[in-house]
């Protein structure tokens, strides 16, 4: 049984390292969109290489994150969770000395796969390693300070684009990482699941990465009417059938396709899919359209989008509290309507727009519409399966959620009309983030609807998430194991 303490030198070690740790790679999934406009001017880039810059990243995350959580348990918490850190410093290096866009992709793509590996052993080392009375403390730390890292995140990378370069977004995570690691070697306690435990389905991991990559290729290619692209689509979708048949019939899926056999759980992550593909296309589209259309510069962006996760930060508990006393369908209903709210006021946000009467009421409003679901959401799914299996649960929604914001980022600039070249034409890019806000919006409606008419009141007794503070917008928050400690992101 674990018993380090949290108040001893060793228990502040282990949650020092594994909130770097995490903090890490949730920097480079929020830091890198109020960089892209600079990225795209030096290297002389158009639209399609920054949306891959954001979704190479992604790509690999949601694809092999669930594949990250089965071999910490097979082969070692603490060691995969070092492999992922140095792994993901080596990319950001590749990253920051990128010379042209298609190495900054293919290290993009590196980083994902190192984040993978690091963040799912991130929260599994504090629930093997602390004594039972202190891990609920100690998660609770851990989701707090990761929820600071996200607010500190678009302000940041705001500062560096402006100052020393936005090379530095990437070249940071490097003395991170190399303090990161020694501390985990010398001061976390070594873990696994054994040998019999933790899925480790490679085949399955890369099938859905696979998919994952050229659905998303064929999304973002799809205005030149190439061949390649129709031929990405339809492969892409052959890959999806075959994840789904490798799944159904592998003696150990790292998915079992029969946790769907719960209604309420295919529900949640349907409205999961609704309102994360909006998130994610929203905070792609919104870092430009404030430095491309109204002008701002990188830090004043990345400062301005800040309301919606302290937002999420001062209240998101609350709203969880709220949601267990009167169910989670009137806050899954109500808050994806608030967001598209917030989103349709956006379309006010234009050449000249004033921070305090244009964009700081919208995001006020899409702010307090995530605070209303994010909480009920993650608690709907844990409690829409069995307890044995809440990590599963927790981790299938939270790729669910990854994988939707990356589709939305391949999908809005096409379906709004954006060219290669619209973010360097401010008229062209301002009209088409008009018609993105209203998809965007319509999405959210979707989920609304959805949740309406089948999210239910779950059974009492049910289990509640441990992370109960959340921070991040781009996905909801980790989830542990209750049987093996382990977490899968």
């Amino acid at each position: 049984m674990p018993d380090v303490r949290l108040a001893s030198p060793q228990g502040r070690w282990i949650l020092f390292t594994t909130v770097l740790g995490s903090g890490m790679a949730l920097l480079d999934s929020t830091v890198v969109n109020v960089a892209l406009p600079r990225i795209g001017e030096d290297l002389d880039a158009d639209l399609a290489a920054l949306q891959w810059t954001v979704n190479a990243y992604l790509v690999t995350l949601a694809g092999l994150i669930l594949l990250g959580g089965a071999l910490g348990d097979r082969f070692g918490r603490r060691r995969v969770f070092v492999v992922g850190v140095l792994w993901f410093a080596a990319a950001s290096l590749l990253c920051g000395i990128a010379p042209n866009e298609g190495v900054l992709i293919a290290a993009r793509a590196l980083q994902g796969a190192g984040g993978a590996l690091l963040t799912p052993g991130s929260l599994a080392l504090i629930q093997a390693s602390f004594h039972p009375d202190d891990r609920g403390r100690a998660v609770g730390l851990w989701s707090g300070f990761g929820g600071i890292g996200a607010a500190v995140g678009p302000f940041l990378g705001g500062w560096l684009v402006d100052g020393p370069g936005w090379r530095w977004v990437f070249l940071i995570n490097v003395p991170l990482a190399l303090l990161c690691a020694p501390v985990a070697l010398r001061h976390v306690p070594e873990s696994s699941g054994g040998p019999a435990e933790g899925r480790f389905d490679v085949f399955g991991a890369a099938l859905g990465a696979v998919a994952l990559a050229l659905v998303t290729y064929a999304l973002i290619g799809a205005g030149d009417g190439s061949p390649l692209v129709v031929v990405s689509a339809v492969a892409g979708l052959a890959a999806a059938v075959g994840f789904v048949l490798v799944e159904k019939r592998r003696p150990g899926p790292m998915m079992p396709l029969d946790i769907f056999a719960s209604r309420q759980f295919s529900a949640v992550n349907g409205v999961t899919l609704c309102v994360y593909a909006a998130f994610g296309g929203f905070f792609f589209l919104a870092a430009l359209q404030l430095q491309v259309v109204v002008g701002w510069s990188a830090l004043a962006a990345g400062t301005a989008l800040l309301p919606t996760t302290a937002l999420m930060l001062l209240l998101s508990a609350r709203s969880g509290e709220l949601a267990d006393r009167i169910g989670p369908r009137l806050p899954l209903t109500v808050g994806p309507l608030l967001c598209a709210a917030g989103v349709l006021m956006m379309l006010r946000v234009g050449p000249g727009a004033s921070y305090a009467a244009d964009v700081l009421p919208a995001l006020l409003v899409l702010g307090l519409g995530m605070v209303a679901l994010v909480a009920p959401l993650t608690a709907s799914v844990l409690a829409s399966v069995d307890v044995a299996r809440a990590g599963l649960a927790s981790g299938v929604n939270n790729a669910a959620a990854r994988a939707a914001g990356l589709l939305a980022v391949a999908a809005l600039p096409l379906l709004a009309g954006m060219g290669p070249e619209a973010f360097r034409q401010p008229e062209r890019f301002d009209a088409a983030f008009d018609r993105a806000m209203l998809l965007c919006a319509g999405i959210l409606v979707i989920g609304a609807l959805l949740a309406a008419a089948t999210v239910r009141r779950p059974a009492p007794g049910c289990r509640r998430p441990e992370c109960r503070t959340h921070g991040s917008v781009a996905v909801p928050p980790l989830e542990a194991d209750p049987r093996r400690g382990s977490s899968i992101a």
